[in-house]
């Protein structure tokens, strides 16, 4: 394994990564790169330097670990400083973000893939389905893995504001109608976004990942350190709970999902959702080659029109039994499988991806982006389905999978360890936890009040006996926040006067050496009696 590792990170670097921007393209013959697909594409060139420190007993070999951090870095950096912030026609990807945050709207949203070598955008805002939250939280969720892991990839006070505006960007997921993880929206490919699950689990996995978390590592302060507001994650698991196992208004279950139960959002906490959800992709989306994304998915199966960005409603008939299968799936339930220490589960889709992966004449393996059925067998697979052989179609090799591919070889064979490549411990999300225990205190607002509630056997402290401690209204506390992220110098005005929820009304806070606490907020509703 060590020799296939080796070379398709040399192909990463010499065939698609430009030398200049860091970014990897979708391949030598397509020149964009997806911000999603970046970053599930450098996980094997990390996880090889993890590897190689881990395991160096020369100097060769620490040199090597660290070029290969350094191309990670280089990458997850180039992103920040580039794609995230480029100039085009006159407006900042940076103005998206301030924009985002209070319309929410699909024309004022980030681009999802760039120029690698120049970083620019590549089509109009209204050209593409850019709005891909999980793409974004998929982005800050491994940016916090890996600065846990000990790589220093933000460097400047000004790249910190901007991150804790990207965290206000996504913390609003649970209410977002997006593009999704496949990019088409609804399952019609109408070009309608929608609530997708696998977008509110990615961004309730990257609050939570980022959230305390000093972006200078061992060198930082408080100044680097990005905050959640723990109301916004508890929205996204609330709606994130209430749709699983389906997907989507308009898709019934999704292979993507394995993304969201396992590694690496590990967004689900309960055990048994997780295990229903699981059991509904296995049952109804997995074949011999992969996992179909989800059901009646026309892309480059062979009565797909590829001339036509759009379908019509009733085309999706015509897709059924014949999905093409995506073998990525299948690296999804390998790591599962390590991170469960479930040997079996282990060895059975080791053995499905040997045989399905695609062997060159020099010994080395390829991942194929998709199995899609032969043209003239279209009727055979509908009437039988499963019983046709595949040919693969696509992108080969498919980076996002050979790398999770390689990810899991290094895993399984023992190069690596689980807490390497999940520092934050996000694979710990359905083990035993404790009971909540909800305390409330009462406070008088004025002595007057005191006494009143005294007279009645009711002994309470005012807000004057607790001094030092001072105590605020909520919306004092989202007056406060509007300051976080604030940056004159990149046009960011920090988050948005927004309702702040009982959960962060129920910590204390330290604001310039004084402790504060600030009461929750209260909607009053008046009603019409006849």
């Amino acid at each position: 394994m060590g020799l296939q590792v080796i070379i398709f990170v040399l192909y990463l670097f010499y065939h698609v990564q430009n030398p200049v921007t860091g970014l990897l393209s979708a391949g030598t013959d397509h020149k964009d790169a997806w911000v999603r697909d970046n970053v599930y594409s450098i996980l094997a060139v990390w996880g090889l330097g993890m590897a190689y420190r881990k395991n160096a007993d020369r100097d060769e070999d620490k040199a090597k670990a660290y070029e290969l951090e350094q191309r990670v870095v280089k990458l997850f950096g180039e992103f920040l400083l580039k794609c995230f912030t480029f100039e085009i026609s006159g407006a900042f990807q940076v103005d998206k973000v301030e924009k985002f945050k209070r319309t929410q709207s699909t024309k004022d949203c980030l681009h999802a893939k760039y120029n690698s070598a120049t970083c620019a955008t590549v089509v109009g805002d209204d050209q593409w389905g850019h709005l891909q939250v999980d793409a974004t939280s998929l982005y800050l969720l491994f940016l916090a893995q890996m600065t846990a892991s000990g790589l220093r990839i933000i460097f400047t006070l000004d790249e910190v504001t901007f991150i804790q505006n990207l965290v206000f960007y996504i913390e609003a997921a649970y209410k977002v109608a997006d593009y999704g993880i496949w990019e088409r929206g609804d399952k019609t490919n109408q070009g309608i976004p929608e609530l997708n699950a696998s977008s509110v689990g990615m961004a309730k996995a990257a609050l939570e990942a980022i959230d305390e978390l000093d972006l200078f590592g061992a060198h930082g302060g408080h100044k680097s350190v990005i905050h959640v507001l723990p109301d916004e994650v508890e929205h996204c698991q609330s709606i994130l709970y209430s749709m699983l196992p389906r997907a989507s208004t308009s898709k019934e279950i999704d292979a993507g999902l394995l993304s969201i139960i396992s590694y690496p959002a590990f967004a689900v906490e309960d055990i048994n959702l997780v295990n229903l959800t699981k059991s509904e992709i296995i049952s109804k989306l997995q074949g011999r080659y992969g996992c179909c994304r989800f059901l009646r998915d026309g892309y480059k199966t062979p009565r797909e029109d590829p001339s036509r960005l759009h379908y019509d409603p009733a085309e999706l008939k015509l897709f059924e039994n014949i999905e093409c299968e995506w073998p990525v799936f299948w690296t999804y339930f390998l790591i599962d499988g390590v991170f469960n220490e479930d040997k079996i589960q282990v060895e059975e889709y080791r053995e499905a991806l040997e045989g399905i992966l695609i062997r060159e004449k020099n010994g080395i393996v390829l991942m194929p982006e998709l199995y899609a059925v032969p043209s003239e067998k279209v009727d055979e697979e509908y009437e039988n389905p499963h019983s046709v052989d595949r040919i693969p179609v696509g992108k080969l090799p498919h980076l996002w999978g050979q790398s999770l591919y390689i990810l899991s070889c290094l895993l399984a064979e023992g190069f690596l360890a689980a807490g390497e490549i999940d520092p934050l411990n996000r694979r710990f999300s359905t083990g035993f936890k404790p009971d909540v225990v909800v305390q409330v205190t009462v406070l008088a607002e004025t002595n007057q009040i005191k006494n009143l509630l005294q007279d009645h056997g009711i002994n309470v402290q005012s807000i004057a006996d607790i001094h030092p401690l001072r105590v605020q209204p909520a919306r004092i506390l989202s007056n406060l926040y509007t300051m976080l992220g604030r940056n004159e110098n990149m046009k960011l005005s920090g988050r948005p006067h927004r309702h702040i929820g009982v959960l962060g009304t129920s910590k204390l806070y330290v604001i310039r050496n004084q402790i504060f606490a600030f009461t929750p907020q209260v909607r009053t509703c008046l009603s019409i009696l006849d």
